[in-house]
This record gives structure tokens, sequence and C-alpha cells, in this order.
């Protein structure tokens, strides 16, 4: 029996399908293919491109490219008014293809899935295989106009960066013995979660380059992040994985028993946005997204009812606010006694793969209206969606957990 060398295994495939949206478009329509395709909102020069294909990319459009200037270097281009119910129909061909040669661990956005690879997938060889496998079920399957980029990795951090580092069709691996030397080439702005602010804050602390920022101990990545996740890079870099908080991390949850007033459809629903905005809230402060969503209710007499869905990665309360709203149509019949919130498939912030779908003025706003609540107290500000809520929900003690006093 041969021993397996540590050095040489990678644990995680992670998939980047390549501009996505303009491949959809051109493979539903073959008159497209081979030609520059943008994907817009809607038709119109002042708004931007929130897809390129690779043809249209030659000339130097990218997403965010405003239509105008598009316009003006490929006077050629195809602008296509993009139908998001075509992406998702094409996402689910997409997982289920993959699906049928490894299980997908996590959806982490419309066009980026990652899988744990065990056992003997953890060999390279036969690494290298399963990445061949699913280009070619992908291709034979869903449509032969759908490319992506795979990565291989020791941990699904390393293997998101691998992914990126060749596009399109591209296909990389990252191993163990590999580290650090290899991520040297690439730019602070290739690692996931450093964006423009956080490669200003890092320049400021002097940092420019990848091999200076793996040079650092793991309380100095911490100090110049401004936050613990400085230091989960730092061990994610390195080759680890984040065991802990994966692993012990499952879900985020509240749950109350009504008052005798509230013990109907509506002031259940009431509830049930208050325990979603403080679960929400939760999920913020411990540094998560969720990907799932579960509500539970339990009605007088003891019976009780469950219906969950699956999101997109998000810490938006309002869109779980839409969810537990969608979930609530199927809601049967029964005078409600307790309601509870669950969010799930929890993913540390730097795993987060942000969508195309996401608005980062939101996420900014979410995150201030937080700072704000924490500053000046509980519910100086709330969400249109739940101030019918506001102080309904009293501070619980659970048996799992001790919340903080300053939770409302």
């Amino acid at each position: 029996m041969t021993t397996r060398d540590p050095s040489q295994l990678v644990s995680w495939l992670y998939l980047d399908m390549n501009s996505f949206f303009a491949s959809v478009e051109q493979e539903m329509n073959p008159a497209l293919r081979g030609r520059p395709v943008a994907v817009v909102p809607l038709l119109s020069d002042s708004t931007c491109c929130i897809a390129v294909s690779y043809e249209g990319k030659a000339f130097g459009i990218k997403t965010g490219t405003n239509v105008g200037e598009a316009r003006r270097l490929c006077p050629q281009m195809k602008f296509i008014e993009g139908d998001h119910a075509n992406y998702i129909r094409y996402h689910n061909k997409i997982v289920e293809a993959v699906e049928s040669c490894v299980p997908v661990e996590a959806v982490c956005s419309i066009d980026e899935m990652a899988c744990r690879l065990t056992g003997y997938q953890q060999d390279l060889k036969a690494a290298e295989a399963l990445a061949v496998k699913i280009k070619a079920t992908i291709k034979n399957t869903v449509g032969s106009s759908l490319k992506c980029s795979v990565g291989l990795g020791p941990n699904r951090y390393l293997a998101k960066i691998a992914g990126d580092m060749k596009k399109p069709d591209g296909f990389t691996v990252i191993r163990p013995c590999d580290l650090p030397g290899i991520l040297y080439q690439l730019k602070l702005r290739d690692l996931p979660g450093v964006g423009a602010r956080m490669e200003e804050r890092l320049h400021k602390k002097e940092i420019f380059t990848l091999e200076k920022l793996c040079s650092m101990t793991a309380k100095e990545l911490e100090q110049a992040w401004g936050s613990v996740c400085g230091e989960e890079i730092w061990h994610l870099l390195r080759g680890e994985q984040l065991q802990e908080k994966l692993t012990t991390q499952r879900s985020i949850s509240h749950s109350h028993v009504l008052p005798p007033e509230l013990r109907n459809r509506q002031g259940a629903m009431r509830i049930l946005k208050k325990l979603t905005d403080k679960a929400a809230i939760r999920l913020r402060q411990e540094g998560f997204f969720a990907s799932g969503i579960q509500i539970h209710v339990r009605f007088i007499g003891a019976d009780s009812w469950k219906a969950r869905c699956t999101l997109m990665e998000t810490q938006d309360t309002l869109a779980f606010i839409h969810a537990i709203k969608t979930l609530w149509k199927e809601l049967p019949s029964g005078q409600v006694f307790a309601v509870g919130i669950a969010m799930t498939g929890l993913v540390p912030e730097a795993f987060h793969a942000p969508s195309l779908f996401e608005d980062q003025r939101r996420s900014k706003l979410i995150k201030t209206l937080d700072q704000l609540n924490e500053k000046f107290g509980k519910d100086v500000l709330h969400y249109g969606a739940t101030h019918e809520s506001a102080g309904l929900v009293p501070l619980r003690i659970a048996f799992t957990r001790i919340p903080d006093a300053d939770e409302a």
C-alpha cells in the first residue's frame, strides 16, 4: 500500500462559469456565437454591461462598462436585455451536470460552485480527470457555448483563486507544496475579499504585493485587515482548512412563543419578521453569509410545520424577509402557537463569492444601519418591512447560546 504525499493532495474543486450570462445568450441563439455580446439590464446607453462575451472583452469592454462607451469601442456589439429566468434555468442544468460527476458542496453564486473532494478524488491525477469530466459533461449535456474555469486547491479559498488564474476555459492546480510561491504572481485584488477599499487599506500599511502579505504573521494580518478575517486569510493562504468555523456553526436561529393576542397568521408573521431581522443582524456580526433559510411553526395542539428554500449567498435582511413571505404562503390552517427562523448553509465572509445580482450600495447601507443601531441603540433605524414588528420580541436566553445584551 503506497502512502499518499499530503503536499500533493487537493481537497476542493471550484468551478467558475465564464461570461455566464453572455454565454447563455450565445447558447440560446446560435447566430450570436463567435460575436461580441453584452447583457444589459435594459436597452439604454445610460446603463452598464452586466456581462460581456470574450469576443466583446477583446475590445476592452468588461462588466460595468457604460453601454454608450461599449458601443463606441465596439460598434458591432450586440446588446441583449437580460432575462434572469433563463440564467437560473441554465444554472440548474449546470448544477445537475456537475452533480452527476461529484457532489456540489456549495452553490456560491449563479455561476460559481464548490465541490469537496474525498478519498481517492484528492489524488492529483484523479482530481484532474474529474475536472476534465465536468467540463465535458457541461459541454455535452448543457451546451457547447458554456465554458468554465476550474481550480483545484487544498482548501476552498485557494481553489477559487486557482479557478480565477486562467480564463476562459482554464484549469489551474494549487498544491500545498506550491505555497506560497505560486501566489506571488497575483495582485492583491486577485484575492477574494480584497476590493478597492481593502486594497487601499493594505497600501496604507505598506503592503503592495502578495509576497509581502504572505510574509506577515497572523496577528499582523489581522491588524492590517482590521478584523479577524485577516487572521482567517493568513491560515487559508497556507492551505489550511477553517475546520472549527465551518463545522461547528451550522445555522443561526431564533424562535418565539406568541402572546395570545398574536396567535393568528398576521400576528405570527409580524413576530417572524422580527426574528428574521435579529438573525440577519447576528449573521453579519458573526461574519457569515447564508445560502438557505428555514421557518418552523408550532400550532396549538402540538402539530408543527416546516418550510425551507435555498438562496444565493446573502446577508441582506430584505432578501430573507422576501423568502419567508414566499414560504409563508404555504402555511397550513391552524392557530399558531410559536414560530422560528433558521439561516442555514453558512459561509464565512472570506469564502463569499459576490454575485452579479448583488447591489453593493445596499450592502453598504445594511452595514451602516447596523453601525448606527449599535451606536445609538437598537431599532433607532429599521427597515420599513419590519416597522410593524419593532419591540415585539424581548430578549431570551437560549440553552445553546447566551445572547449579547444589546440584541433586540
